[in-house]
């Protein structure tokens, strides 16, 4: 592992994610809001995100709107494909120039995945309505009924 990610897994505080990569939460509003479900989630939730060389954070799914920023290290690939995972894009969160941006909004709902194009990539992700593990969905533990989603994007990793 590179010098420098691993410094800030130490720093930061960084634990593993279940996706993949390293985590720490910031900032869990106390605010609260009620989403169309009806349950109340926080307003916003904020974290550090890191990838190594190597690593990759797994198809995901996120029932609130999720906004990347790039904070240090080399860009990521950010893949984002529509809920039914006919609609594919990658973008490339880095600092920004012709080829990469600094921020990246994923949509409700919406799956993505991400790996460093280089040795670390450090990020933030904040999610509003705020994050919670009862909203997240790993594309592996989709039941069997769901296989033909699931393949399509598994074939895309």
């Amino acid at each position: 592992m590179h010098a420098r990610a691993q410094n800030l897994i130490d720093s930061l505080g960084l634990q593993r994610h279940p996706e993949g990569g390293f985590y720490r939460e910031l900032h869990r509003s106390a605010q609260t809001v009620q989403r169309p479900t009806g349950d109340r989630r926080s307003a916003l939730t904020t974290i550090y995100y890191l990838l190594t060389e190597g690593e990759a954070s797994a198809w995901h799914r996120v029932a609130s709107d999720e906004v990347w920023h790039f904070y240090e290290g080399e860009p990521l690939a950010l893949k984002v494909a529509s809920q039914e995972a006919r609609v594919f894009a990658t973008h490339r969160l880095g600092p920004l120039d012709a080829d990469c941006e600094p921020v990246c909004v994923v949509a409700a709902g919406d799956w993505q995945a991400a790996r460093p194009l280089g040795a670390y990539a450090l990020v933030g992700c904040s999610v509003g309505p705020g994050f919670d593990f009862a909203d997240f969905t790993l594309v592996r533990d989709l039941p069997d009924a769901e296989s033909p989603l699931r393949e399509r994007l598994l074939a895309q990793a």
